[in-house]
């Protein structure tokens, strides 16, 4: 008999058998297996499964029957239009999602103090509401070149002819009886010289109905000024015929902002800009010079930016995310935000502190977490972009905006289909994603253990 059998005290439990044992919850371990069998299955068939047959498909050709080795690999690195592919998905990977961070964190400081601060943000946060698919039709209209159709060109073209001159008349021409000639390098002269009191006649043809500014007004003939040289220049066509060559006629429209110079021995001695109405006057100094109109005068109109060219499809469709998901990284920073300790950043004021300092000293390093969850979620969703870039970039530029998600549609899919270069595509996404995923995972376990 031991010591503490003599003191009275109660036999050791028998353990419970394998099969009966209970959790922390009280729950056996049979019944929790159970119930999480139906979520190992799904796991296994819908990730884990596929994870490994694309990692055994990736070793084989384009048949599937014979073993390719790490053949299919070298391509992903040798294969031009695949290391586009790369290239753009770190272009994506490293400006979408700092600078939608960067702007949801701006929107986030600067209306946590006005009234109308929640309207702005439920404004912002709105295209989140809004699928890929609506969202690539609705860049690909805006990024339209046609400033008639296209905003983002619309905005351009405005502020453009706002500050330069834009307004052109390509195509047009004096006829052989006009009193204007061919002067070299798409100018036209008059074929005599001027004089000061004796009006002239600048006489084109050639301007099509929409080139001509909304703004011009019936041609007039220029009165006679003492010491100025006065003119008029206008397209001599009559609609529905008539009119007749040469001469003014009532329907007939002046040539608005056509630029005429003053020439002597090749050297510009005046220059005038044409009016509405296609008067112009030049001083005393064009006496007895030749008028031309320079090329200038003959170009296209401004027509915008290719914005979906081979050299910006990228930026622009990286500008649609960020129109998409600035909304996102805003709401959850307002979040972290609103969590705040607020006396420390009093406190930080009452030392001395200003705004600037306050935010950069005291804000961001309090939000680093929540900075950190949106990067990292921005950083796995744009590792997969695909919607955006297969809808917005048209054909003749989608092999400039390509990425890694697109080229395994097309590897997979396409009218050469490969599964064994799209099985690799698969894993090399894979392998990108896994680092930015044990990076999460650390971080949370670090929070977890504050």
């Amino acid at each position: 008999m031991t010591t503490a059998t003599a003191a009275g005290a109660p036999p050791p439990a028998t353990p419970p058998a394998p099969g009966n044992v209970k959790s922390v919850t009280g729950t056996r371990t049979w019944i929790a297996a159970a119930f999480l069998l139906p979520a190992l299955v799904l796991l296994g068939a819908l990730v884990v499964y596929p994870i490994g047959f694309s990692v055994y498909r990736s070793f084989f050709d384009q048949s599937g029957h014979s073993f390719a080795g790490f053949d299919n690999y070298k391509t992903l690195f040798t294969d031009h239009t695949i290391r586009t592919a790369v290239k753009n998905n770190a272009i994506w990977v490293i400006c979408a999602p700092t600078v939608a961070t960067v702007l949801g964190l701006i929107f986030a400081v600067l209306t946590e103090r006005v009234s109308w601060g929640t309207a702005f943000k439920l404004i912002v946060f709105m295209p989140m509401a809004i699928s890929m698919l609506a969202a690539g039709i609705i860049f690909r209209l805006v990024y339209e070149q046609d400033p008639a159709r296209g905003v983002a060109n619309a905005v351009w073209v405005g502020v453009h002819d706002t500050f330069s001159e834009s307004a052109g008349y390509p195509k047009a021409h004096p006829l052989p009886a006009a009193p204007l000639k061919d002067g070299g390098g798409g100018t036209f002269v008059t074929k005599a010289t001027v004089h000061a009191g004796q009006p002239v006649l600048l006489p084109l043809v050639g301007v099509l109905a929409e080139k001509m500014p909304t703004s011009a007004a019936p041609a007039k003939a220029a009165r006679s000024r003492p010491g100025k040289v006065t003119g008029t220049v206008w397209l001599d066509f009559t609609k529905g015929g008539g009119g007749r060559p040469n001469v003014i006629d009532a329907k007939e429209l002046g040539l608005k902002g056509m630029k005429i110079e003053a020439v002597k021995d090749t050297k510009v001695v005046a220059s005038a800009t044409a009016g509405a109405d296609g008067t112009f006057a030049l001083p005393a100094s064009a006496d007895g010079a030749q008028l031309r109109l320079p090329q200038s005068n003959f170009h296209e109109p401004y027509n915008g930016v290719e914005w979906l060219g081979p050299t910006l499809v990228t930026p622009a469709i990286i500008g649609s995310y960020i129109w998409m998901w600035a909304g996102f990284a805003m709401v959850l920073i307002a979040a972290g935000l609103a969590g705040l300790p607020r006396e420390l950043l009093e406190a930080a004021r009452v030392d001395g502190a200003n705004e600037w300092q306050v935010f950069r000293r005291v804000t961001v390093p309090l939000l680093a977490p929540v900075l950190a969850v949106v990067l990292v979620t921005l950083m796995i969703n744009v590792l997969k972009i695909f919607d955006l870039v297969f809808i917005i970039a048209p054909g003749s530029s989608q092999a400039d905006a390509n990425v890694l998600a697109l080229q395994l549609y097309r590897s997979s899919f396409g009218t050469e289909a490969d599964l064994g270069i799209g099985s690799a595509i698969a894993v090399l996404l894979l392998l990108l994603v896994i680092p930015v995923m044990l990076f999460n995972i650390r971080r949370m376990r670090r929070e977890a253990k504050r």
